[in-house]
């Protein structure tokens, strides 16, 4: 009996210990940011979404998915990274107000409903009505609704439709202002002439949920010429664009050639 106890104890500190590592590593983890441009199919800007890049300090070089990362660290940390994102492009808001271009920054459902209660950046918010937020998962009932009423984080956008639970369901909850359709579904339907059909009837039913459809992950000419003819708003790829640092903001192209 005494030696199950001592195992038992043993074992979870065990776990104590490799918890305490894990929450460590997350905690030193560093950030900076980029952005890529989201185009319209006539060729101009429309906005730029600000992208994450996380390593850590043993691994520099070594990129981490900032998913996993904002999972793994405490809310508090994740209102942080949000108010640091804000501050960072109300640096740049003559660019935006200029071009008159939008910034779409990422978030979590749960985050975003954590926001409401974290004055620095309701106040930063309300300064940047040229900011969208891009949900990266789409909530069910009930905090659809209660994300609906929440005017003060201006219109919603829809991330990575046709993945996980971003799909119709998510547009017979709440309206979305764009929703992005992932790349995967995106090539998925390019395989086949009957795929690409259903592309373009998939995309003129989303339209009548939103303002408009945009298209991720277009990495080929071929791909944007798609895009292109079909009812999509506008697209966003490695072939428009790779990521950008944010001193290069300036220089970006307002309209493709």
């Amino acid at each position: 009996m005494k030696f199950k106890q001592i195992t038992h104890r043993l074992n979870t500190r065990e776990a104590s210990v490799e918890s305490l590592q894990k929450r460590r590593f997350w905690l030193q983890c560093q950030r900076r940011y980029t952005f890529q441009p989201i185009y319209k199919i006539d060729g101009r800007l429309m906005a730029i979404e600000l992208l994450t890049v996380v390593m850590h300090p043993d691994e520099p070089e070594v990129r981490i998915p900032p998913d996993q990362y904002f999972l793994a660290v405490p809310s508090r940390t994740r209102l942080m990274v949000i108010e640091e994102q804000l501050n960072l492009l109300h640096e740049w808001e003559s660019i935006f107000l200029g071009y008159g271009i939008l910034a779409s920054v990422n978030v979590e459902g749960p985050t975003l409903v954590a926001m409401k209660d974290h004055q620095p950046i309701l106040a930063l918010i309300n300064k940047m009505p040229w900011v969208r937020f891009e949900l990266v998962e789409h909530i069910t009932q009930p905090h659809a609704v209660t994300l609906a009423d929440m005017s003060e984080f201006g219109p919603l956008w829809l991330d990575d439709f046709g993945t996980g639970v971003a799909n119709f369901s998510a547009l017979s909850e709440m309206r979305y202002d764009y929703i992005k359709v992932a790349r995967d579904l995106f090539i998925m339907l390019r395989n086949s002439e009957e795929g690409r059909n259903l592309f373009t009837m998939l995309l003129q039913l989303m339209n009548r949920y939103c303002k408009g459809v945009i298209v991720e992950g277009v990495e080929t000419e071929d791909e944007w010429r798609d895009v292109q003819n079909s009812p999509a708003y506008a697209a966003q790829g490695y072939f428009l664009s790779r990521p950008i640092p944010f001193d290069q903001l300036e220089s970006v192209l307002t309209r493709l050639s």
